[in-house]
C-alpha cells in the first residue's frame, strides 16, 4: 500500500512539473507581425480586459479567423460553466451535504457515498450509466443554439429571458464578461481541487 501511495504521488508530481513546462512553453513570445494582427481583429472582444487585454500566447487565433475565434469562445464558455458546476459540487459534497434517501435500489444512500474520486466507484454502476446519458442528452437536445443566439453561447432559444433583453447594451457586455472571468477561474479551481486531493493536501479547512 506504502508503494502505491509513493508511486501515485511520484506521478502526479510528475503530471505537474509536466504542466509547468507545458505553461511556461505557452508564454513562449509568437511572431511579432500575426501577434498585432490577432491583437488589431481581437482587442475588442468580450475577454480582452486588463491588465492582460487580448491574451493568446500559443497564437490559436494569430490569422484573426473569427469563425475559429467564436468556435474557441463557445468552448471556453462551455467548459468555464460545466466547471463552476463542478466546483460548487465538489464543495457541497465535501462539505457532507448529501440528497436525502437511496441512490440505488439495493439500499446504497447517498449519505453512503464519499466526495471526491471516491464517488466514482461508490456510486452503482447503473447510476453512472444514468448520469452518462442525462448529460449526453442535454448535450445533443438541449444545451444548443438552435434558433441563432443573441450572442456565442446563447441557449435561451427564444424560451428563457429572465428580464435579459430588458437591460442595456453594457449592462449586458458586463454580465457576460463577468460570467466568462468566473468560469476561467473555477476552471483553474476544479484543477487544484482534484490535483491536491490526489496529493493528499485538503484545500478545505476542517476536511481531512
Amino acid at each position: 500500500k506504502i508503494i502505491i501511495q509513493d508511486i501515485t504521488v511520484v506521478t502526479m508530481k510528475t503530471a505537474i512539473i509536466a504542466s509547468l513546462f507545458a505553461t511556461a512553453a505557452a508564454f513562449a513570445p509568437a511572431k511579432q507581425g500575426t501577434r498585432s494582427f490577432a491583437v488589431k481583429a481581437f482587442e475588442d472582444e468580450l475577454g480582452a480586459q486588463p491588465p492582460l487585454g487580448f491574451f493568446d500566447p500559443l497564437g490559436l487565433v494569430a490569422d484573426g479567423n473569427q469563425k475559429n475565434f467564436d468556435r474557441l469562445r463557445y468552448v471556453e464558455l462551455k467548459h468555464g460553466r460545466i466547471s463552476m458546476l463542478a466546483v460548487v459540487g465538489y464543495l457541497v459534497t465535501e462539505a457532507g451535504i448529501r440528497l436525502p434517501g437511496d441512490i440505488a435500489l439495493d439500499g446504497t444512500k447517498f449519505s453512503d457515498v464519499p466526495s471526491g474520486f471516491a464517488a466514482v466507484s461508490a456510486v452503482p454502476g447503473a447510476g453512472l450509466l444514468q448520469l452518462f446519458a442525462f448529460i449526453g442528452f442535454l448535450e445533443i437536445f438541449v444545451m444548443k443554439d438552435i434558433t441563432g443566439g443573441e450572442f456565442i453561447g446563447d441557449f435561451r432559444n427564444d424560451f428563457i429571458d429572465y428580464g435579459w433583453d430588458k437591460l442595456d447594451a453594457d449592462t449586458k457586455f458586463k454580465k457576460r464578461a463577468i460570467e466568462l472571468n468566473q468560469g476561467r477561474a473555477a476552471m483553474m479551481g476544479i484543477l487544484a481541487l482534484m490535483v491536491h486531493e490526489k496529493l493528499g493536501v485538503s484545500l478545505i479547512p476542517g476536511s481531512s
